[in-house]
């Protein structure tokens, strides 16, 4: 669907739902980034998964990406509380390993790929850079990182901690980073927010999430359209 038509079809939608509605749409839009993007590798525990979706939609971030070599991630409704339905979830189950095609993809689109991990090539979470696009790695709840991402990551990050047990849970660790690198995108690069074309197409799957038989609407927009 071209960008044009795509905008026909949002001015169309927003008939469906009240002023209210609409506004509360844009208002979320409007603090949404790209900017940082969430990267799970082969988490198996639902509600951790799930909590991490939680996080990513309170903090703004809207790119999360499974990658599920071993692992059907599900989302557990409880935890995330229709989270997912306001989020941009990438699954990366096609080939046999499928951490490399996905960290190289996003390589691609021009993020660097930033591993959390307690090693001592980690630098403070802190300390790392949030001028360039990042994408986020946390490893399996008990093994960490794999060692394709090991590999592939241009950054090692920690969150430090001062007491006995060795690392937060993981939910807790996606949290803690997202709200420190969050908030210092938010407070120093201009362009955090999504692109206008970025904006339409999230926009438009939310106009549908919104509106019950939005298919049904839809089809009998486009062919009125023919």
């Amino acid at each position: 669907m071209d960008r044009e038509l795509k905008q026909s079809l949002c001015n169309y939608l927003e008939g469906f739902i009240s002023e209210n509605r609409k506004a509360r749409l844009n208002a979320v839009l409007s603090e949404r980034t790209a900017h940082l993007r969430i990267v799970l590798e082969n988490i198996y525990q639902a509600h951790n998964a799930s909590a991490v979706l939680r996080s990513c939609d309170c903090f703004g971030i809207q790119h999360v990406h499974f990658i599920e070599n071993r692992n059907n991630l599900k989302i557990s409704d409880d935890v995330a509380l229709g989270s997912s339905n306001w989020l941009s979830i990438h699954r990366h189950r096609e080939a046999g390993n499928n951490t490399v095609m996905a960290l190289q993809e996003l390589k691609q689109q021009g993020y660097r790929i930033v591993a959390t991990t307690p090693h001592e090539k980690s630098q403070p979470l802190s300390s790392l850079p949030v001028d360039k696009k990042l994408a986020l790695v946390f490893g399996t709840e008990m093994h960490g990182i794999s060692e394709e991402v090991w590999q592939t990551a241009d950054e090692f990050v920690y969150i430090p901690m001062f007491g006995f047990t060795e690392s937060f849970n993981i939910s807790v660790s996606a949290a803690l980073c997202m709200h420190e690198l969050s908030t210092r995108i938010r407070s120093t690069v201009s362009d955090f927010r999504l692109s206008p074309d970025e904006k339409l197409d999230v926009y438009y799957n939310w106009l549908c999430q919104s509106i019950g038989q939005s298919e049904g609407i839809i089809k009998s927009f486009l062919n009125d359209k023919k």
